[in-house]
């Protein structure tokens, strides 16, 4: 897709939105498998279906919502993706990132993100949380490449700190107060549909992750690049492929991330209150 018609589609999306609803959040949320109760405790002031906004990708996969929801967390205004795009659905990688870089145009300065992901770390167990403090993205395309438009961005972003390290310190005082335990880590993001295999698995752990899943890393770059903070958590919702008999699915995935997702919304709400 040529920078122009890029820039086209975006702005048609931000006009579309904002004739259905003014946008003064400064925060924007993406809520990834099985996650989107947090949806439910928004004060809902507008909720707009996917399907009805001009040039967005359609959710695809069990335990994605289809909507963006604008509305207030505590009193504090948000701009919430209830479900998102993947590279596995077939979407590329400009696809991915596109409601991320609309967030961006609609005044959103920071980015919570939240995903399902699979524990490469031995000490980590189904259930627990961890604040991303860096990701590996080499096994996923960078939705960077192809022409620059510098109006998003720069060509060459720099990348030494993807994740906000004020939010991060932030949130780990949140969960110590809440008595949440909270790791930090390092996510690798990798194409999917498919879990790991043992042998990818093994080479994950070497090259230093914590944890494995398929988003977040896309959406990330494309915020960065534009400017954004961004804070990410994972949901371990699965301890990877350590013994001959542990087999994953999706469905005790979504089971999992249904079942931690309370610690999940703690954490947010919280950290919203401070931003």
């Amino acid at each position: 897709m040529s920078n122009q018609r890029l820039m086209e589609q975006l702005n048609e999306t931000v006009q579309y939105i904002q004739s259905q609803v003014q946008i003064t959040a400064k925060v924007g949320i993406v809520l990834g498998s099985g996650l989107g109760n947090l949806a439910n405790l928004v004060e809902v002031e507008k909720e707009i279906p996917y399907t009805q906004i001009p040039h967005f990708p359609t959710s695809t996969v069990k335990g994605h919502g289809g909507k963006l929801i604008v509305g207030k967390l505590k009193n504090k205004p948000v701009l919430v993706m209830s479900g998102r795009f993947h590279y596995y659905e077939g979407y590329t990688p400009q696809q991915v990132v596109f409601p991320v870089r609309v967030m961006r145009m609609l005044g959103i300065e920071t980015l919570l993100l939240s995903n399902a992901a699979g524990a490469v770390n031995p000490d980590y167990k189904v259930g627990d949380l961890m604040v991303l403090k860096d990701h590996i993205s080499f096994f996923t395309a960078n939705p960077l490449i192809g022409p620059n438009e510098e109006t998003l961005g720069t060509r060459f972003p720099d990348m030494s700190e993807p994740y906000c390290k004020k939010l991060i310190e932030k949130a780990i005082h949140i969960a110590k107060e809440n008595n949440i335990d909270l790791h930090e880590g390092v996510y690798t993001a990798v194409t999917g549909p498919t879990f790991e295999t043992r042998a990818e698995y093994q080479l994950i752990k070497t090259v230093g992750s914590d944890v494995v899943g398929m988003s977040t890393v896309q959406e990330t770059i494309a915020a960065v690049h534009a400017g954004m903070k961004v804070f990410a958590v994972s949901v371990v919702t699965d301890l990877g492929i350590r013994h001959e008999e542990n087999v994953i699915t999706h469905e005790e995935v979504l089971e999992a991330a249904k079942a931690a997702e309370p610690k999940l919304s703690t954490l947010f709400i919280e950290l919203i209150q401070q931003i």
